[in-house]
C-alpha cells in the first residue's frame, strides 16, 4: 500500500507561536510553580501591539513585571522590525481573577474542564513521532540555528516549513516527496539567493533520504520582507496539530500553551503521548493511539481507548486503568508537571523531545 502524508511545521517567530511564547511566559510567572495557582492566558499579537486576556488565581500579578516580560519575550524571539518592535509594543493586559466557580472543580484538582485527549507514538523516528512532523520541525530548528549563530544574516524570525513523505506500507516512509520552506527574509537579499540558500542547507540537515528526485518549493511566492505579527495576526492555539503529530493521528481540539496542569487539555494529552510512546518504546505495538477523556470538576477519566496496529486493544487500556494514576493531580505528580518550564514546551512541537518528563521511557 502506497500514499504519501503531510505536514507542517513554524517557527517561534511565526504570529500565532509568538502568541503561544508570550501565554506560556506569562502563565509560568503566575503560576510561580505554586500547585495552589492557575492560570489560562489568551494572546492576540499584531502591528506593534500585543493584548492578554484570560483568568489567573495566584498572589503573583503585577502588570508593570507583565508587561517587561512581554517585551522580553519579543525581544528574544528578534522582532526589531518597524511594524513589531518589542520597544515600541502597546501592550494590553486584559487578564482578571479566576470565576469562583470554575475554582469550585479545579481546587481539590477535578479536571479543569470537559474533553478529550489523544496522544500517538509510532517506530518511524527515534522520537516515536511521525516522518513529515518529525522533519518539518528539525528544518524549522536548522533555520533558527542559522539564525542565531548569524550564518545567514538575513534571515527573519517568521518560517514555515512542510513535508510530504512516501510510503510503502503503514509507519513504512520511503522518501520525500517535497520540501516546502518559506521564510521571512531582510530587504537586501535576492529570491534567487534565499531559495539556494535554503535548500543547500536543508539538504545538509536531512540526511537520511536521498534527496535528488525531491521537489523543493522554496518561498513560491517570492519575497517575503514583511511577516510575523505584522504581516498577520497571532492567536494563542490556532497550531494545535503543529504542536501535537502533524494531522498523523486525532486531535481533541484543546490547545495546551497557557494552560496550568489542571487543565487536562494540556495534563491528560501529556499522559497520553506518554502512555503511547511507552507502548510502543517497549515493543507492544509499532504505532499506538491512546485516548482520555474527562468531565469538568470530576477526578476519574470518562474513558480510556486504546488503538494500536490497527485494532482495538481494550487489554491495554484495562491495564492502564489498573496500573496508573489517570487523575489530574496524578497526571501533575508523576510529571512535576508545576515545576516544568511551560516556555521550553511551546516551539517545534510539545513531543519528541527528549528532556521533557512524559517523554520518559519507564512504564512497563
Amino acid at each position: 500500500m502506497s500514499y504519501q502524508f503531510t505536514s507542517e511545521s513554524v517557527s517561534k517567530g511565526h504570529p500565532d507561536k509568538v502568541a503561544d511564547l508570550i501565554s506560556d511566559s506569562v502563565a509560568n510567572y503566575i503560576i510561580d510553580n505554586n500547585i495552589n495557582y492557575r492560570a489560562a492566558v489568551e494572546t492576540l499579537v499584531t502591528t506593534n501591539m500585543v493584548t492578554l486576556a484570560g483568568e489567573f488565581k495566584s498572589d503573583k500579578f503585577d502588570k508593570v513585571y507583565i508587561e517587561k516580560l512581554v517585551r522580553a519575550v519579543v525581544r528574544d524571539i528578534g522582532y526589531e522590525q518597524d511594524g513589531f518592535h518589542w520597544e515600541h509594543l502597546k501592550v494590553y493586559n486584559e487578564l482578571h481573577g479566576q470565576s469562583p466557580d470554575i475554582a469550585l472543580g479545579t481546587d481539590n484538582f477535578g479536571a479543569g474542564d470537559q474533553g478529550l485527549m489523544f496522544g500517538y507514538a509510532c517506530n518511524e523516528t527515534e522520537d516515536f513521532m511521525p516522518s513529515a512532523i518529525h522533519f518539518s520541525h528539525r528544518i524549522l530548528r536548522r533555520l533558527q540555528s542559522e539564525r542565531t549563530n548569524n550564518t545567514l544574516p538575513w534571515l527573519q524570525p517568521d518560517s514555515k516549513s512542510q513535508v510530504t513523505m512516501s510510503y510503502d506500507g503503514i509507519n513504512n516512509p520511503i522518501s520525500i516527496d517535497k520540501i516546502v520552506c518559506s521564510t521571512q527574509h531582510k530587504d537586501n537579499v535576492t529570491i534567487e539567493q534565499v531559495r539556494s540558500s535554503l535548500e543547500e542547507l536543508i539538504r545538509d540537515e536531512i540526511t537520511e533520504y536521498e534527496l535528488d528526485k525531491t521537489d523543493f518549493l522554496i518561498n513560491p511566492t517570492g519575497r517575503f520582507v514583511i511577516g510575523g505579527p505584522d504581516g498577520d495576526t497571532g492567536l494563542t492555539g490556532r497550531k494545535i496539530i503543529v504542536d501535537t503529530y502533524g494531522g498523523y493521528a486525532p486531535h481533541g481540539g484543546g490547545a495546551f500553551s497557557g494552560k496550568d496542569c489542571t487543565k487536562v487539555d494540556r495534563s491528560a494529552a501529556y499522559m497520553a503521548r506518554y502512555l503511547a510512546k511507552n507502548i510502543v518504546a517497549f515493543g507492544k505495538a509499532d504505532n499506538c493511539t491512546v485516548q482520555l477523556s474527562y468531565a469538568i470538576g470530576v477526578v476519574e477519566p470518562t474513558s480510556v481507548y486504546v488503538y494500536a496496529d490497527g485494532k482495538v486493544r481494550p487489554d491495554l487500556a484495562d491495564w492502564i486503568l489498573d496500573n496508573v494514576d489517570l487523575t489530574p493531580k496524578g497526571i501533575i505528580d508523576k510529571f512535576d508537571l508545576f515545576n516544568l518550564d511551560l516556555p521550553k514546551t511551546t516551539n517545534y512541537g510539545h513531543f519528541g523531545k527528549s528532556d521533557l518528563p512524559y517523554e520518559h521511557i519507564d512504564l512497563f
